[in-house]
């Protein structure tokens, strides 16, 4: 499998949980309560599974591997996909403080977790869409072989050392939970 694969394959993963979001802030925005413990469930998986290691990969690996090929960091498709993640983190930011407010049962705190989950899923969707038609192509086309297999080394690094062996498969898990909650699957 090329690394592209493997994080296409993560962006459904990562689409997955988008959907959960989606009705999550349909309830909050309508009044209805949420299971706090599944919020955190999603932020873990944001902050985790997205992030430190799907997110990590790209900035640490894959854009790293494509910058020698002629793709600059500023401007141009990496600097787009950086911009994004780091408007997602600010999203993600949001949905913590509103997250720490709604266990307080402040006034509007499911509103402003809602307002920053249907941010970041928006966001997410058309930053995957850039990733998986533009970015990965590219960097398919302009990757040596040994530059690709450096990248699956360092992925599985990523997965070791910064998520942990069998989380990722847990965070598949607590999707598959989730799912049967939210969207009546499973």
């Amino acid at each position: 499998m090329r690394p592209t694969e493997d994080l296409e394959a993560e962006h459904r993963g990562i689409e997955r949980m988008l959907a959960i979001l989606d009705t999550i802030s349909g309830r909050l925005e309508a009044g209805q309560a949420v299971d706090t413990g599944h919020l955190d469930q999603i932020l873990e998986f944001i902050q985790v599974f997205a992030d430190r290691c799907h997110h990590a990969k790209e900035e640490d690996l894959l854009f790293v591997a494509m910058r020698p090929a002629g793709v600059p960091t500023e401007g141009g498709p990496i600097g787009a996909m950086l911009a994004d993640h780091q408007e997602g983190r600010r999203h993600v930011r949001g949905m913590a403080e509103g997250l720490e407010a709604y266990r307080r049962n402040e006034e509007g705190a499911g509103r402003r977790i809602a307002e920053h989950a249907r941010g970041y899923a928006a966001l997410l969707r058309e930053h995957i869409v850039k990733e998986d038609r533009v970015l990965y192509p590219l960097a398919d086309r302009i990757l040596t072989q040994e530059q690709q297999h450096a990248l699956e080394e360092g992925f599985e690094t990523i997965e070791r050392d910064v998520v942990g062996e069998g989380r990722h498969e847990a965070f598949h898990r607590m999707l598959d939970e989730l799912e049967g909650v939210y969207l009546g699957r499973g």
